[in-house]
């Protein structure tokens, strides 16, 4: 219980202080014309009201992440607890946060867009392919996870094969219509009912009759059986395991989204840190269940070999706990959730790629045309095997975050802001993602010994780290901002 509690603690007070922190170093105005009235259009620069747009953002980057991550990065041990708290504090709110801050300042450019600016034109392709690749496994995913469900829960003649049409059709109209017609109008209700459903686990978690065998006096080591654990070390497995709950990539291709619908620049603090605090705290208690609902990391591992899923878990402690609005809710939770997720992508991915296309959305069947190559992308995606889709998009997802992190230092230091913010996390998650490619096992990795691995993932942060103290200071001096889109 101390570790939950001290978790939540953390997540709180974290975004009243360095939050606070963080908004000052950027340099939040107020009194700043955001581009959900400078660039109103009715499809996708709409201004909507802060609630709304919180849930949305919360839903947008949370889905299934914070609470299947957190499920299966809890067999790290303890060290999981504090990756979910610091890392949501001291990287991925800040991620989220400066993101959707350099994106505001650029009349709601994509990710890409605003990142290319700072790294590059050879960046800015790199990040145009591999953002869009992304959206498109996500997508992908995330038709083929609750299509599984749904078949399993209806006759037999509504089969998989009719639920992941019926989906990807509900995606293609999420992706075309104006972002307040479907997505302003339902994302509120599941974005409200995950978090009503984390707070009623919450409240079991404290006021029930429960333990939470968290083991910290156990030191930290990885909790997978003995025979499998030199498989799982933490650093760097835990790091990519743990991403929606800690720091994700996709976040950051999400965060532009609501930046277009943004009324006022000092709300990107409660809109963009909070709901990164919001999905850190679910994931906390979702990773507190796990082991309290089972007795232990050596029950979890026993329930999970036993067949059962991170979905079998979350619909079994709801029902146990929560009664029969708890299945309604993991219901909501493991359906809905994933699907809320896939549509978002793929409209990302049709902002993305108007941006560099530099193709006007405004009207209908401009955006048909711009979306029928990312459908059919996507449907040609989802027939590979769904684990190895999943492999890929884990590993991707932290990548992202990497490129994002490092174009983000070097817009601070062009505004002579403090870049450490950013520069810290940059440098450890570019070494986490380098050892995790190499360490894993093939086909997901390369396979190399763990000390090889390592060493090299050093060695990349290290080298990144001399070449940006090289050139940062001549990018201060020589920065005037008429070629950037983010310039002040």
């Amino acid at each position: 219980m101390h570790a939950l509690l001290l978790g939540l603690a953390v997540l709180i007070g974290g975004y009243f202080l360095y939050g606070t922190f963080i908004e000052k170093i950027i340099g939040v105005d107020s009194k700043k014309v955001t581009p959900a009235y400078e660039k109103q259009d009715g499809v996708d620069f709409i201004p909507m009201p802060t609630w709304k747009v919180f849930l949305i953002q919360f839903l947008n980057i949370a889905g299934l992440g914070p609470i299947f991550g957190a499920i299966m990065g809890i067999m790290f041990g303890p060290a999981a607890f504090l990756w979910i708290a610091l890392g949501t504090i001291f990287a991925g709110a800040v991620h989220d946060m400066t993101s959707a801050f350099i994106s505001l300042r650029s009349g709601g450019a994509s990710l890409p867009e605003i990142i290319g600016d700072q790294l590059g034109m050879k960046i800015r392709n790199t990040m145009r392919i591999f953002s869009l690749i992304l959206m498109i496994l996500v997508a992908a995913v995330f038709v083929v996870t609750p299509a599984d469900l749904l078949a399993g829960m209806t006759p037999d003649y509504l089969d998989k094969t009719f639920w992941i049409v019926a989906i990807f059709a509900y995606y293609m109209l999420a992706t075309l219509l104006p972002i307040d017609k479907i997505i302003g109008n339902f994302y509120p209700i599941f974005g409200f009912a995950l978090l009503f459903m984390a707070a009623g686990i919450l409240g079991v978690l404290i006021f029930g009759d429960i333990e939470i065998p968290a083991g910290l006096e156990s030191g930290f080591f990885n909790r997978y059986p003995e025979e499998t654990r030199d498989l799982h070390p933490i650093f760097p497995m835990m790091f990519v395991s743990i991403a929606c709950g800690a720091i994700s990539g996709f976040h950051a291709t999400q965060s532009p989204m609501m930046a277009r619908c943004l009324k006022n620049e000092k709300l990107a603090k409660p809109i963009f840190y909070g709901a990164m605090v919001a999905e850190g705290i679910v994931a906390m208690i979702w990773a507190a269940a796990a082991i309290a609902f089972t007795g232990g990391y050596e029950y979890l591992s026993d329930y999970m070999s036993q067949g059962n899923t991170a979905g079998s878990l979350v619909k079994d402690i709801s029902m146990s706990w929560l009664g029969t609005m708890g299945g309604i809710l993991a219901l909501l939770g493991v359906i809905c959730a994933p699907i809320t997720t896939g549509d978002t992508a793929l409209r990302s991915a049709r902002l993305i790629a108007s941006d560099f296309l530099k193709f006007s959305q405004n009207k209908l069947m401009k955006r048909v045309w711009l979306s029928i190559p990312i459908f059919l992308l996507t449907m040609g995606v989802m027939l590979i095997d769904f684990n190895v889709l999943w492999r890929y998009f884990a590993w991707c997802n932290q990548t992202l975050a990497v490129f994002t992190l490092w174009g983000v230092t070097v817009w601070l230091v062009r505004r002579g802001k403090n870049y450490l913010i950013t520069l810290l996390p940059a440098l450890f998650m570019t070494a986490v993602c380098v050892s995790y490619i190499l360490f894993a096992p093939k086909p997901e990795g390369i396979g190399l010994p763990m000390e090889v691995a390592l060493g090299i993932g050093l060695a990349a942060a290290a080298a990144l780290l001399i070449i940006f103290i090289k050139t940062s200071v001549k990018s201060k001096y020589e920065y005037t901002g008429i070629n950037s889109r983010a310039g002040e």
